[in-house]
């Protein structure tokens, strides 16, 4: 009797970073439900993708929406992944960010990592797999960068919730790991800025390997973190930004302004 396919779930999973998750896991014949909040998103990537796609509209805010999530994996069998990719980038000066803006991402950031990874454990838990949690932090958890006083704080709240809920979930064989990427070509940086070109012209002189990543570098990771591969490995940040943060990082203040 051969094994069931591996279940896998991917917050954020209609874009950036976690679509290329999923489509590096359907190559390997994992079932894969997606959880995002765009629908027509959605929509695109399960006609695109056909079978062993399970997309779910899911706001990662709404402890709810986790749990029908979660559930939807559980019922697929052989859950044993979690990638939380989703997230967003918006901000201003810290003189000038607003109360609503800094509580709507970290609500997002922060407390949608939090949901998901609370649920995803109790799951692999239920199940007795074990299984792996990978999370995306962000070299701006350790690296600040003009205008993200919400982002930075907030991504460093997922790396240290990733070493806790390691060190709490080990005894289940359950492992939680991040991976922190440093710029990279998605929608997301695109609308930031960070693509434009005097905006990337500075990046990139802060970066030894000398080029912007790409989503395949940062699923490379993801996948390595939770493959069997990285067994004895848990509460880490692998970060993958070719080397942005063995720099201080570039002074944007002048072309944020």
């Amino acid at each position: 009797m051969t094994d069931p396919p591996l279940t896998a779930v991917v917050t954020g999973g209609a874009s950036g970073i976690g679509l290329r998750v999923v489509e590096r896991l359907r190559e390997n014949g994992a079932q894969v439900v997606v959880a995002d909040s765009d629908p027509s998103a959605l929509d695109a990537l399960a006609r695109a993708s056909g079978s062993g796609i399970i997309p779910l509209c899911v706001d990662v805010r709404n402890e709810s929406d986790i749990q029908r999530m979660v559930a939807a994996a559980g019922e697929c069998g052989n859950f044993r992944l979690a990638v939380n990719a989703a997230g967003m980038g918006e901000g201003a000066p810290l003189v000038d960010e607003l109360l609503t803006t800094w509580e709507r991402v970290h609500s997002i950031v922060l407390a949608g990592t939090f949901l998901s990874v609370k649920h995803e454990a109790r799951e692999m838990i239920k199940s007795g797999l074990g299984g792996a949690i990978i999370n995306v932090a962000s070299i701006n958890a350790n690296i600040p960068t003009w205008s993200s006083s919400a982002y930075s704080s907030a991504k460093a709240g997922v790396e240290m919730l990733t070493k806790s809920a390691a060190l709490e979930l080990a005894r289940y064989g359950v492992r939680v790991n991040c991976v922190s990427p440093g710029l990279v070509e998605t929608p997301m940086a695109r609308r930031t800025g960070n693509l434009e070109p005097a905006m990337l012209e500075r990046w990139l002189q802060h970066t030894p390997l000398g080029r912007v990543g790409n989503t395949d570098d940062i699923a490379s990771a993801i996948l390595f973190l939770g493959g069997d591969q990285s067994m004895w490995v848990t509460g880490h940040n692998l970060v993958v930004d070719g080397g942005l943060s063995l720099t201080a990082g570039p002074v944007t203040e002048d072309l944020l302004s």
